[in-house]
């Protein structure tokens, strides 16, 4: 049976983000994610789990000024050193939440920069935090999102996440599989899935096109939550969607899970 994470950063706004803790347990949820902690004090939400009975699945380290438009720097030629701090600070945060999952974000391909290049700074940013992270035992994953909700994303499939993961060859670096983003830019979910599921170390779902609750849209998730049984998969399934309407009325499709 799936392991289900409410996002605290789409899910449960009704409420201020330090109350979403306990509106998730209320909800049934044992775990959470969120995109960013960094607004608030480590201590302080540690607090909030531990008083709901949470665990907490991951967040993704600073990907500089969102509001802005930056998504991330672990593709990006020149911003090694934001790199380092990013990480750096996310491990502090880490440590403290208690979760061993970070997400790096690889960022949007700057004008005149080669996706080679790219490519090489991304391997070579995993590379020299792999060995920080595992010392700390925390396990860093890339994410391909499709560039209909990001233009511009350097990280967009899964063989190329793979190619990555594979030349960096750390066994605390691993994928991240979406399969909102995985059914915009690819299709083929179950055979995607069961390809790359050695490599898969976190899983988030959402209903196609709209983001929406999973029951909503294109997918049949019913299909791909046997699918996970049957393959042995026991991480989290991090419920990263946009509720339709409210989130306690839109979680019809997670009775009898």
């Amino acid at each position: 049976m799936p392991k289900f994470a409410a996002n605290l950063s789409m899910m449960f706004n009704e409420v201020d983000f330090l109350d979403r803790f306990d509106a998730a347990a209320m909800a049934g949820f044992k775990g959470v994610e969120f995109l960013f902690p960094y607004d608030w004090d480590a201590v302080e939400l540690r607090a909030k789990l531990e008083a709901a009975g949470l665990s907490q699945a991951l967040f993704n380290l600073y990907p500089g000024d969102f509001s802005k438009g930056d998504r991330g720097f672990g593709a990006m030629p020149g911003k090694e050193a934001e790199f380092d701090a990013a990480l750096d600070q996310a491990l502090g945060y880490a440590d403290t939440l208690g979760n061993e999952l970070l997400h790096v974000m690889s960022g949007i391909v700057p004008a005149g920069v080669s996706r080679e290049a790219c490519t090489e700074t991304l391997i070579a940013n995993l590379k020299r935090a792999a060995p920080k992270a595992a010392a700390r035992g925390k396990t860093l994953i890339i994410e391909p999102i499709n560039t209909r909700d990001i233009p511009g994303y350097f990280l967009n499939t899964q063989d190329q996440g793979r190619a990555i993961i594979e030349a960096v060859g750390a066994d605390n670096v691993g994928l991240q599989f979406d399969f909102y983003h995985v059914q915009i830019v690819e299709g083929d979910l179950a055979k995607n899935f069961e390809k790359h599921l050695d490599i898969i170390r976190h899983v988030q779902i959402a209903g196609v096109p709209e983001r929406h609750e999973p029951n909503v849209g294109e997918i049949n998730y019913p299909y791909l939550f046997d699918l996970m049984d049957r393959l042995g998969y026991d991480g989290w399934v991090g419920c990263e969607y946009r509720p339709k309407a409210g989130t306690v009325e839109g979680l019809s499709w997670m009775k009898g899970y």
